[in-house]
């Protein structure tokens, strides 16, 4: 059986690939390979003998292993995680796996390899840098390129604004559909910068959304807001790697942040065409940042004519975004407290973050909701962004 009802479309804003340690260096220029890191799992979810074995196994699960996630039917998103999800990182695995998942689309994102594309050190080359990104463009491109409802997300820093749009018209010309940046400011600039205000235009003209995703930023707050004298805490999956209790309170601030400075830099405003989402970061904190910003424009527009819009700022949104609230966020109440045009459907697969049932748990806040706002949660929001997605 398949794990999405039949009676209705599903459009998943959210789904990933489980690098393995060779997902960059297999993908990058010859003569970058030495200088790109191996991908490194270093989180208490998967651990380095599963990836060894893996590795060891010729980059594949066992044939016992895949009979197994296969015979899990329309219980493999209840069942099948991380690195050994089916399709984790095998794309004709995956091709199974969205036959038995029923999801129309997915958009498709990296997990581990975006740590040297999206936070370098001060010491790091911009060449390598670059090149990394590349590789991960390269081979997401690659791994999404036998199965149309596999979505790919290229990633692009925009810290070098040059060198950021040649990576984009190369993005462009390989297909993927949707363009993942850091979710902070450049370095030493705004992402609202005139410097930057050709990329923001080829992405309106060519009708791919920017997308924000957790990991975008750092995780975590500052390490001082968690020195209090007492023992570390640990992270809602019980390790100490990820979202721990103080930086789940927090983790809205970052793209909050960017989301405003875009509108407030009017780059919403001057390309209509431009469309975006934001991605497994929440969504609770959408409603009042509405708010705020209609509020902030009306009252500082009085002095500021670079905030004097045609259009409010919560309408560019409600037309230009969408964001994906998490399964522990009441959608309802969310919709209630805005509207229904602004959130997106996701499943995480396979990630455990995302639930053994998303379905389910988005369902139940929806219970009352009327047909029409069901069918843009689902999917008509998500085709909003991406109109060629629909499937017929």
């Amino acid at each position: 059986m398949v794990y999405a009802p039949p009676d209705r479309a599903y459009y998943d804003a959210d789904s990933h690939i489980m690098e393995l340690p060779d997902f960059l260096k297999a993908y990058a220029d010859p003569d970058l390979r030495e200088f790109i890191p191996e991908v490194n799992y270093n989180a208490s979810l998967v651990t380095d003998e599963e990836v060894a074995v893996i590795v060891e196994q010729g980059g594949r699960h066992s044939d016992e292993h895949r009979e197994a996630q296969i015979a899990m039917g329309d219980q493999l998103i209840a069942q099948s995680k991380e690195i050994q999800g089916l399709g984790a990182f095998d794309k004709a695995d995956r091709t199974i796996a969205c036959d038995l998942l029923g999801f129309k689309k997915q958009l498709v994102f990296a997990t581990h390899s975006v740590v040297l594309p999206f936070h370098p050190s001060s010491k790091t080359d911009p060449v390598h840098r670059y090149g990394a990104v590349r590789a991960h463009n390269r081979h997401m491109a690659d791994f999404c390129s036998d199965d149309d409802r596999l979505m790919g997300v290229a990633v692009l820093p925009l810290d070098d604004p040059a060198r950021a749009i040649t990576e984009l018209d190369w993005v462009l010309e390989q297909g993927l559909e949707a363009v993942w940046v850091p979710h902070r400011a450049p370095i030493g600039f705004a992402p609202g910068h005139v410097d930057l205000e050709p990329l923001w235009a080829r992405l309106a003209e060519s009708g791919t959304p920017f997308v924000l995703h957790v990991g975008g930023s750092p995780l975590q707050a500052l390490k001082s807001w968690s020195n209090n004298g007492r023992a570390a805490v640990k992270d809602w999956m019980g390790g100490g790697e990820n979202v721990r209790t103080k930086d789940a309170a927090v983790m809205h601030q970052p793209p909050e942040t960017f989301v405003s400075m875009l509108v407030l830099d009017g780059v919403f405003d001057r390309h209509p065409d431009l469309r975006g989402a934001s991605v497994e970061l929440g969504a609770g904190w959408v409603p009042e940042m509405l708010r705020r910003l209609d509020s902030v424009t009306k009252i500082y527009g009085r002095v500021d004519e670079s905030v004097r819009f045609e259009r409010p700022p919560s309408e560019q949104l409600r037309q230009q975004m969408g964001f994906t609230p998490f399964p522990h966020e009441d959608v309802a109440r969310l919709i209630a407290d805005s509207n229904d045009e602004l959130y997106l459907f996701s499943s995480d697969y396979p990630h455990v973050e995302g639930g053994r049932d998303p379905i389910g748990k988005f369902g139940t806040y929806l219970a009352d909701a009327s047909d029409e706002t069901i069918d843009r949660f689902c999917s008509e929001n998500f085709l909003r962004l991406w109109p060629e997605a629909r499937v017929h």
